[in-house]
């Protein structure tokens, strides 16, 4: 993809976002839409935008890049999980636990789905539903253990009915024997799908507006974590990949997901895991407006 066509598709992004700003900012997005459009997101047009990008013919080349991706993205997780341990040492339990976690988890379905999709297409939707395999299982491993120095197997349960993990399953189950849906019900999940890339912005630019912009910008740590989380570990990616000569989306999807902003689900572990709910939600929004700054950075290093 040329570099005009890239610098095209995220300012199109960033153009939805503004858009998201501006209705929330004009009580169009009323204050407790946010919620239920973030279920729609996660529950109904990404399932059905994953489910409709296993439409494709199966082979080995695909099969091979997939598992390469699954590998890569199992790493990556381990290797953050031990290496954010060194980053944050001067911070106490609550803070600490939360900056690791959102140091380990990107936002990578919910923004980076969509914006993988604008740049790569369906085929980089299949990829990145299987990149993101482990985030969905190794929150509830890695994740619990950051809060509670344990893991809660328990709940291991819960990502095994994760929206996106069920479909990424039937997406992949479809793929591997070859089956098709009737061209009407494969339409319909293309239809709902599309919706995912406008309306998560719609939602991120809803959410930035809601932010105490003074309250959130007085937070020292959260500079320190954003700068670790949106440029060095993307950068670092990009070239222990490019090191072992990975190139194409096999590349791409990782430096992309990796340059994620917090995950979203990083306040509610917060709070149920006695985390510091403050400094989550600061994780999450701080680094989600400062990634519409970083990801187009990142994405003049990969071209």
């Amino acid at each position: 993809m040329s570099s005009s066509k890239v610098i095209g598709q995220v300012l199109i992004l960033f153009f939805i976002i503004v858009i998201g700003y501006i209705a929330r900012k004009t009580e169009i997005i009323k204050e407790n839409m946010n919620k239920g459009l973030s279920e729609m997101l996660l529950k109904v047009t990404l399932p059905c935008l994953i489910i409709s990008s296993f439409n494709i013919s199966y082979s080995k080349d695909a099969a091979s890049n997939a598992f390469k991706l699954l590998l890569y993205s199992t790493l990556i997780h381990f290797g953050l999980f031990f290496v954010s341990d060194i980053f944050y040492k001067k911070y106490d339990k609550q803070v600490r636990s939360v900056l690791r976690y959102a140091t380990v988890f990107s936002n990578c379905g919910f923004m980076g789905i969509p914006v993988i999709e604008s740049l790569y297409g369906k085929e980089g939707v299949f990829y990145t539903s299987i990149f993101n395999i482990p985030f969905n299982i190794l929150i509830w491993v890695l994740g619990v253990y950051l809060f509670l120095g344990k893991s809660d197997l328990k709940t291991l349960r819960k990502a095994i009915i994760n929206p996106g993990l069920i479909a990424t399953i039937i997406g992949f189950l479809m793929f591997v024997f070859s089956l098709k849906f009737p061209e009407p019900i494969l339409k319909t999940f293309e239809s709902v799908g599309s919706m995912t890339t406008p309306l998560s912005m719609l939602v991120i630019g809803s959410m930035i507006a809601q932010m105490p912009l003074k309250e959130l910008f007085m937070s020292k740590n959260i500079y320190y974590y954003s700068f670790i989380r949106l440029i060095i570990i993307p950068i670092f990616i990009l070239y222990v990949l490019g090191f072992f000569k990975v190139k194409g989306m096999l590349l791409g999807i990782p430096v992309l997901i990796t340059a994620m902003p917090a995950a979203a689900n990083t306040a509610v572990f917060a709070e149920i895991y006695n985390g510091d709910t403050a400094i989550a939600s600061k994780c999450v929004l701080i680094s989600t407006l400062f990634s519409i700054i970083t990801i187009p950075l990142i994405l003049m290093l990969l071209k």
